[in-house]
């Protein structure tokens, strides 16, 4: 009995099992229709049923020429016959975007594009061309742990596996000159940056823990701005969590402050206090989770000085930053050459240490980059992951 190629690959129709065809249903997540087969592919009772019959030698798989890549590497010597399925938040512009679209082109990953403006999704994943078999946009306000928790629900509906997660999503506020909110009244960098991508993460361990692929990685993107020991992080605000009273106190502005310090309400340090959280919950994310497999990193893809990150600073900012990192710093990376580096961690077997804060040098070659004293303290890590968790509701 022959197994064509459409068992493998998500874009085919159809199973030929013994010459009777077997119709795939679409399942609809939001308003989108999830692409004919995915379902059949990442189904874990499929694959094992499909493991089980291939190494009794009962069926033998024939692949097409156009088929997309399958990743067949395994630390365990196993045959992984199935792309891998990778979680990118705030997908619809940006670093996340052109990560999406690196990822996709590949054809060894399907792309759960996680965003707020569904609709902007999908019209830049069809601008750019992504096949849509490689993709499906699922929503995601990491602004509301209400939302966190429905997609999480959705996202296991959907019965793929989860092999990636990418907390990339963020916000940026530098001229506010008072706190916004969260959908539960946290500061609104803060609870968006660091909360919703904390509960996120604590809420797909499990799935991530299901997952037979060679390479499971949680990647929280970090900022050059919220490190210290560097030159850019040394410009005013420079970010500071002192001993995370505004934390503890709910950031409201209200009962107490809106900053983690404790301290005067300010968008560009929020943003940049938002970003030392990311790189200290990664490294306690490794130090609690590293025997399950997974792999935890964060990352500085070089400065991207075109981004609709900056869409709410001020104009004369946006003209002049740009030729500043190209003609000055000679700092300047473009989307496409970050989204590379974005993917590259997510997919390169090189770059699978856990724990470690991933950078690039003037030649792109990747390096461990070392992080702030502030940004690479245990204690606080520690003492952050449990004020976060009694805030998401998870203590």
């Amino acid at each position: 009995m022959a197994l064509q190629a459409a068992t493998l690959f998500p874009s085919t129709r159809c199973i030929s099992k013994e010459n009777k065809g077997i119709a795939i249903k679409e399942t609809s997540l939001f308003g989108s229709a999830l692409p004919a087969g995915i379902k059949a592919e990442f189904s874990p009772s499929f694959y094992k049923e499909l493991r089980k019959k291939v190494s009794n030698g009962a069926i033998r798989a024939q692949t097409a020429a156009t088929a997309p890549a399958v990743n067949l590497a395994s630390s365990e010597g196993k045959k992984t016959l199935r792309k891998g399925c990778v979680i990118i938040t705030g997908a619809s512009s940006g670093l996340g975007l052109a990560a999406a679209k690196s990822l996709a082109e590949t054809g060894k990953w399907h792309v759960i594009m996680a965003c707020r403006n569904f609709l902007k999704a999908e019209q830049a994943a069809k601008s750019l061309g992504m096949a849509k078999e490689n993709y499906t946009v699922m929503h995601l306000d990491l602004a509301s742990l209400d939302s966190v928790r429905q997609f999480v629900e959705t996202f296991r509906r959907s019965e793929m596996p989860l092999d990636s997660l990418v907390c990339n999503a963020a916000v940026y506020l530098p001229t506010a000159k008072e706190p916004t909110f969260t959908a539960e009244g946290f500061e609104l960098s803060v609870g968006t940056n660091h909360l919703g991508h904390f509960l996120l993460a604590r809420l797909l361990l499990d799935d991530f823990k299901k997952s037979d692929f060679p390479l499971k990685r949680l990647i929280i993107v970090g900022s050059i701005t919220g490190n210290t020991n560097t030159l850019a992080g040394n410009v005013p605000p420079k970010a500071n969590l002192g001993d995370l009273r505004g934390l503890a106190g709910g950031l409201n502005g209200v009962g107490s402050s809106s900053m983690i310090d404790g301290g005067e309400f300010d968008g560009a340090k929020a943003y940049k206090d938002s970003k030392v959280c990311n790189m200290l919950t990664m490294q306690e994310f490794h130090r609690r989770y590293e025997e399950t497999g997974i792999s935890f990193a964060s990352l500085y893809p070089g400065c991207i000085a075109e981004t609709g990150l900056f869409r709410n600073h001020i104009p004369l900012f946006r003209i002049l930053f740009p030729p500043f990192q190209k003609y000055i710093t000679k700092g300047y990376v473009s989307e496409k050459e970050a989204g590379d580096r974005l993917a590259q961690v997510v997919s390169d077997p090189s770059l699978s240490k856990s724990g470690v804060y991933w950078s690039w040098n003037s030649t792109s070659a990747s390096f461990e980059n070392q992080l702030s004293k502030e940004a690479s303290d245990a204690e606080k890590a520690r003492k952050l992951w449990e004020v976060s968790e009694k805030l998401v509701g998870l203590a």
